[in-house]
């Protein structure tokens, strides 16, 4: 490369803004029973409040995919730093339902800029092996930040501190990465062909990739889904929600570290259907459970869920590469856009699933738990239904090799 980029400077920048991310995931989590009982909202409001994060997500990740060649990283993640500044303030003076939804859409956005800048720049400071290394490395600090986050959020609710305070937390990596990305030189794309958006459209409508896109709609739901409501499900069985969360989350990373050896030994579809049917059984574990033994329906659903997220991006990279960055985008926007989607549905479960158990007399922990109970095991179907799309695709894909041996993360 001919550039004079600081490329240490730029990565380091990009991992502190996924951390923003994961902070505005985790926090929010730890936070949402506090949010609930100060501003008198039922689940299925704290549902709409969850889903304006996964909304936000995909709209600015699906512009930014769109607009990447024309803005380039810096005014990207310029707009992601304003918009989570906007989204983290607005959420500390909330006075009530409506300013929530609005802030959490405005962090949602940020977000989903961070996603839409940091993958392709990365993907155009290194090559080849050390690419995959890279953007791998990079895709760990969002189960690695969530970790940090729960344990800070479950730390401070602990300590008698309110949700303002935690919020507040947000802004460290915020600030962090915008004065690291200040007045860097950004690298320019080294791949031409994947710029020419009508190309990628064209990929983007065959068999394989609507298949994917299908399946990517239910292994984010599968994973955003149970780890979002683990905090209010979890906490009436006698595990803390938080420290499943974190635990969740740093069997995640860990796994995602070894993600070469794994995906090179089972194959990508391999690492799908395996990973379809250790989150059924975790998810319908926790359904079960209680007390300790939730601690390792944790770890059963989080090696489970590991590999969705990267290994279905790598599969678009690998298996219809002239998707390019547009390709990866959308399949990364379609999963948070069916997590928003599903967020108040699942809200509503709970409520509804309350109000029957109070009608049977059930009171405290007791319909806590059987309430959340009800939830997850309803959550199981997701999952279940993935079994038998990634045993379709496992047949489909038997012995065809992926189109680029090198690509995807």
């Amino acid at each position: 490369m001919t550039q004079n980029i600081n490329r240490t400077a730029l990565f380091n920048a990009s991992c502190l803004a996924l951390i923003t991310t994961a902070f505005t995931f985790a926090i929010r989590a730890g936070i949402l029973p506090q949010l609930g009982e100060d501003f008198g909202l039922t689940a299925e409001q704290l549902g709409f409040i969850n889903s304006m994060w996964f909304l936000g997500f995909p709209i600015s990740m699906i512009l930014g995919g769109l607009f990447y060649h024309k803005l380039g990283p810096k005014v990207i993640m310029n707009i992601a730093f304003v918009t989570h500044t906007i989204g983290i303030l607005m959420t500390i003076y909330a006075g009530g339902y409506t300013t929530l939804l609005i802030s959490t859409l405005f962090i949602g956005f940020g977000n989903g800029c961070t996603e839409a800048a940091c993958n392709p720049m990365i993907a155009d400071m290194y090559t080849g092996v050390k690419m995959n290394k890279m953007l791998n490395r990079f895709h760990m600090w969002f189960p690695g930040g969530i970790v940090l986050g729960s344990l800070i959020s479950k730390f401070m609710t602990d300590a008698g501190m309110g949700w303002q305070p935690q919020i507040w937390v947000m802004m460290i990596p915020t600030i962090a990465y915008a004065v690291l990305f200040f007045g860097k030189a950004f690298p320019k794309p080294h791949v031409e062909a994947a710029t020419s958006i009508s190309s990628n459209i064209k990929a983007m409508i065959s068999p394989l990739y609507i298949f994917l896109f299908i399946c990517m709609s239910i292994t984010a739901i599968t994973e955003f889904g149970t780890q979002q409501w683990a905090n209010v499900v979890l906490d009436s069985s006698g595990a803390s929600g938080m420290l499943i969360l974190a635990l969740t989350t740093g069997v995640m990373a860990v796994a995602r570290f070894f993600a070469g050896p794994v995906v090179g030994k089972l194959g990508q579809t391999g690492v799908l259907l395996s990973g379809a049917v250790l989150a059924a059984i975790g998810t319908y574990m926790f359904s079960v459970v209680t007390g300790p033994v939730a601690y390792v329906a944790a770890v059963v659903f989080a090696l489970g869920v590991a590999y969705f997220w990267p290994v279905m991006v790598g599969a678009v990279a690998q298996r219809v590469p002239l998707s390019g960055a547009l390709g990866m985008s959308i399949i990364g926007g379609v999963g948070m856009f069916s997590t928003a989607i599903w967020q108040p549905i699942i809200g509503s479960w709970i409520d509804s699933a309350r109000a029957t158990n109070v009608a049977e007399g059930l009171t405290g922990a007791q319909l806590e738990l059987a309430t959340g109970q009800e939830t997850l095991l309803k959550l199981t179907m997701f999952p279940s239904i993935l079994i038998v799309l990634f045993i379709i695709l496992f047949i489909w894909q038997k012995g065809s090799k992926p189109a680029l041996s090198s690509a995807g993360h």
